[in-house]
């Protein structure tokens, strides 16, 4: 499992349901197709992405915002409450964008309209810029220490049809 070399999940995992909970967000439908784990260094990016070589197939590394985002999908998912979750993103940091180590984000799938889904959530403020991405736009929520971003398409299918 990744988390030899990232560290346990369980906790930001737990941190993050927690949030969605006082939010009132409910994701018990929802696919959660992959977690973000950043790095502070290209070294340590560089490092990381031959580890984690050894737990999951790299589906693609692309250029995104300045820098490169190495995408795998693990052999052995990350289990928790019932979920597998069976992809990990792993962005190179941005240049003069300091990053703290270790998991950041995880994103959900959504097949609500993003309209629809603020209007069911509307006493909670979303990040709407990545709305106008061009491949697989996204609404998200930002916490002290992490986010959740919500969008249409699983990185997976993104990966393989839509990149």
């Amino acid at each position: 499992m990744p988390e030899q070399i990232l560290g346990p999940v369980t906790p930001f995992l737990d941190q993050i349901f927690q949030h969605l909970k006082e939010d009132q967000i409910d994701v018990d439908s929802f696919e959660l197709d992959h977690i973000c784990y950043r790095v502070a260094t290209k070294e340590k990016y560089i490092k990381l992405k031959q580890q984690l070589s050894a737990y999951g197939e790299l589906l693609t590394e692309t250029m995104i915002g300045g820098r490169p985002i190495a995408t795998f999908k693990l052999h052995q998912p990350y289990e928790y409450q019932n979920r597998k979750i069976y992809c990990l993103e792993l962005p190179s940091p941005k240049e003069g964008s300091p990053y703290l180590e270790g998991y950041e984000h995880v994103e959900f799938v959504i097949k609500d309209s993003f309209e629809d889904f603020m209007s069911k959530y509307s006493h909670l403020p979303f990040k709407t810029k990545g709305m106008q991405k061009a491949v697989n736009p996204e609404i998200s929520r930002k916490y002290s220490n992490s986010s959740v971003k919500f969008h249409h398409h699983p990185i997976e299918y993104v990966i393989k049809y839509l990149d």
